[in-house]
């Protein structure tokens, strides 16, 4: 095992000096926002595919400063698609069918890639993305193009109806620019566009991947059957020292419950996963929010596991 892990993390360093060249591929001529990012490895062993989705209002361009994911998936013969949800925080109707709309295309002009080889996640807005679409996926195979082993999340707000209630504290308290901002920002436009959780409740019983606060596992039972893995920086000092925010504040708390239902219902596959080192951005900045609380050779590991059963 030490000797499998060692060829992996020594492969990953050389590819970062292999010149890989993403290609920028439009699946929507209208439409210049409609496009994803494709990264093939040079081996014709192709084990599948790892789809990475950026943070809300992200590009697909922001994740590769930001995590060498890529280049582990590229020296060990994974294919890596990076596609934006935009400016969602849930996957709604428009999201799914931009998801439908690439994955389909990358499908058709890849015609070799094998729709079950896929594990897709991604960080913040992303990951909570993902989980939902995921979901959908495994509820109703036949309606979409991939049939995912594996999901994941990093840092993400999986729980609408929590992130709804965390904006409301986060205002109150006043504390953080940076956090006041996001949340008078984030919360105006889910207003605009379903209402808050009071008026428009089963909306986002809808749109969340889990709402903690019921005892059905709601669109989650549809993670019984798929390997899903949540990142987190456990770092409560850092949160209340910046941010002047308990973990009740955090991601944290909810991702858990999550794992823990999955786990009582037969899902051994369900795993928290505590990142081993602190949370950087790619600027050097100290942040528990970031890509970098992936140990990218591990996840690797995990997805060939997947892409192999």
């Amino acid at each position: 095992m030490k000797t499998k892990w060692l060829t992996i993390f020594l492969l990953s360093i050389c590819s970062i000096t292999m010149g890989q060249t993403f290609e920028k591929v439009s699946f929507n001529e209208h439409d210049e926002k409609d496009y994803y990012l494709l990264l093939r490895p040079l081996s014709e062993d192709i084990n599948g595919v790892l789809v990475l989705m950026p943070g809300y209002g992200q590009d697909p361009e922001s994740i590769f400063p930001e995590s060498k994911l890529f280049n582990v998936a590229y020296a060990n013969g994974i294919v890596t698609m990076a596609i934006a949800g935009g400016q969602k925080l849930y996957a709604d109707e428009e999201v799914v069918d931009k998801l439908n709309r690439g994955l389909s295309d990358l499908l058709s002009k890849n015609p070799t890639l094998d729709k079950t080889k896929f594990v897709m996640g991604g960080f913040s807005a992303g990951g909570t993305i993902s989980l939902r679409f995921v979901e959908h996926c495994m509820a109703n195979p036949s309606a979409y193009p991939i049939i995912p082993q594996g999901v994941f999340s990093v840092d993400s707000p999986i729980d609408l109806f929590d992130i709804w209630d965390y904006f409301q504290r986060e205002m109150e308290k006043n504390f953080s620019q940076a956090g006041v901002f996001e949340a008078e920002f984030v919360t105006e436009i889910m207003t605009n566009e379903i209402g808050t959780p009071e008026t428009n409740e089963a909306r986002y019983n809808e749109l969340t991947p889990f709402r903690s606060k019921q005892k059905e596992l709601g669109n989650a039972q549809f993670l019984k059957e798929v390997a899903v893995r949540v990142y987190h920086d456990l770092d409560v000092e850092w949160q209340l020292k910046e941010r002047r925010r308990s973990l009740y504040d955090t991601n944290q708390l909810t991702a858990s419950e999550l794992i823990n239902r999955l786990l009582l219902n037969g899902n051994d596959k369900a795993e928290f996963m505590t990142a081993r080192s602190p949370g950087y951005r790619s600027s050097g900045l100290r942040h528990p929010h970031s890509w970098s609380i992936v140990d990218e050779v591990e996840f690797i590991q995990w997805t060939l596991g997947l892409l192999a059963e």
